[in-house]
């Protein structure tokens, strides 16, 4: 009995140490936070200081809350591959990708998706919200909550009701799209696949699961890389793109090291999602469904829509079809699937309040469309 209460004395002591830990670490973070919004409000009157400030807030918040549904299943199916090899991967298809569109769209790193209309211009100023807004991106990021980064981040520099309204479509037909697809692919697979995913799998299947990760990545670029670019000059300079595809690179080298941090949660709440094979199988289906979009038209889309939508799909396919993991309910996924969907919407709100909130034309045009 000495023993037993000596051993839940130490365990209790241990996950007491671990709160305190928790509490300190999430000090930190909000200290952290509060520092970056009042360098926000120092320097966004100051427009080529404020650029690259905003830039650099949104492009390691957009990376780390859009890496669940890219680098996520490759995270958590290589949760044994050492970080930095990760990251030296994946860094260097960013590097890759993003110099590509510098060089065949004249300086452009966002594949022309900022030439859509209310986009186009580069930005001569800067309001405080759209400083920040990549802050409050952090925030929310920090909470496990998978929101659209594309309604957070171009929202706030959308010159008219319509750029968003165009983002919302296409999103949204994203996401019932993937819905649909995962939906029919899992369900009339779900034998196959099945069988596929039993015993170790074959050395072939993790190459596999690299080279499809890599095309992934970099399809999800063509389509995000718009959202941290929307802080700079529309066509960037020799240095400029240097700066731009160091700082993204070295931030990537943070989130490996970190192994996605606490929003990695939503991946591996998923069935199966640590299976290489499986992450392999929900990558390519996703690279296929964004490489439809990059064809179909150049206006900025949420991608975290359409992956929800497809982690959504494949869990409901699972679940009628008895594949499964054995705990899981339909109650249950049906609640994980609008428990998703919730946070996505709440980002969609907040953006739309920051877009309003920012932009005077967009102000305008609601009080026209409504008769105040």
């Amino acid at each position: 009995m000495a023993k037993i209460s000596l051993a839940s004395q130490l365990i209790g002591e241990k996950r007491y140490e671990s709160l305190i830990l928790f509490g300190l670490q999430e000090k930190t973070f909000l200290r952290l936070l509060a520092a970056f919004v009042v360098i926000g409000a120092i320097f966004y009157p100051y427009p080529k200081i404020a650029m690259w400030i905003g830039f650099m807030f949104a492009g390691y918040s957009a990376i780390a809350n859009d890496s669940i549904q890219t680098i996520g299943t490759f995270i958590a199916s290589n949760a044994n591959v050492k970080w930095w090899k990760l990251w030296l991967y994946i860094g260097g298809i960013f590097v890759a990708t993003v110099l590509y569109s510098w060089i065949i769209y004249d300086g452009d790193v966002s594949f022309q998706r900022l030439a859509s209309k209310g986009f186009s211009e580069s930005p001569t100023q800067f309001h405080f919200l759209q400083i920040i807004a990549p802050v409050v991106l952090l925030l929310i990021t920090r909470m496990r909550m998978p929101v659209s980064t594309t309604f957070m981040l171009l929202s706030c520099f959308s010159s008219s009701a319509d750029g968003i309204i165009g983002v919302a479509q296409k999103s949204l037909m994203g996401y019932f799209l993937a819905f649909t697809v995962a939906m029919i692919t899992w369900y009339l697979l779900a034998g196959v696949i099945k069988k596929i995913v039993k015993g170790e799998p074959h050395p072939a299947w993790r190459v596999a699961q690299w080279l499809i990760s890599g095309w992934l990545w970099s399809m999800w670029i063509t389509h995000d890389a718009a959202n941290i670019a929307i802080y700079l000059n529309r066509s960037l300079t020799l240095v400029d793109f240097v700066v731009f595809a160091s700082f993204i690179f070295f931030g990537l080298g943070v989130l490996f090291y970190m192994r996605g941090d606490k929003i990695q949660k939503i991946i591996t709440e998923k069935s199966q999602t640590v299976d290489v094979r499986s992450a392999s199988i929900i990558d390519l289906v996703y690279t296929f469904i964004l490489f439809v979009f990059k064809e179909w038209s150049n206006i900025p889309m949420s991608t975290t829509w359409i992956f929800l939508g497809l982690l959504g799909g494949r869990e409901l396919a699972m679940m009628l079809s008895k594949s499964t993991d054995a705990d899981k309910t339909l109650l249950g996924t049906v609640k994980m699937i609008f428990k998703d969907l919730g946070y996505a919407t709440l980002g969609l709100v907040i953006s739309v309040m920051l877009a309003i909130a920012v932009n005077e034309n967009i102000q305008q045009e609601l009080v026209v469309y409504f008769g105040w």
